[in-house]
């Protein structure tokens, strides 16, 4: 299972970091993925972190947003700059592969 906090509302060009913390062992031997839900949107990738520690991004938020893990290896955070109204969103992480998404934390960016 996973857990994801840290949204809240932020004006345009700030700063959020969500963490996502897992409860399983698994979790930190596993790549995470964080997704999106924008407002009458189907749920979207925004970025992932592999085992290996290298992260990739979906182009509409790449050199914007970073995705780490911390040293135990519980907690992924995605950390978001220079946020735009256009990343508005529920956002969820993943251990790919178990299926299973959190409750999502919402992040609302005004203008």
């Amino acid at each position: 299972q996973v857990a994801e906090s840290g949204g809240g509302l932020v004006q345009a060009g700030g700063s959020l970091r969500l963490s996502c913390r897992g409860s399983a062992g698994a979790f930190r031997e596993s790549a995470i993925g964080w997704f999106r839900r924008r407002p009458g949107k189907q749920r979207e990738w925004v970025g992932t972190l592999s085992t290996g520690g290298t992260s990739v991004y979906n182009q509409a938020v790449k050199g914007r947003f970073s995705i780490s893990r911390d040293d135990g290896g519980a907690t992924v955070f995605l950390q978001m700059d220079n946020l735009r109204p256009e990343d508005t969103a529920t956002y969820y992480c993943q251990r790919l592969g178990s299926g299973y998404w959190g409750q999502g934390t919402q992040v609302t960016v005004s203008s």
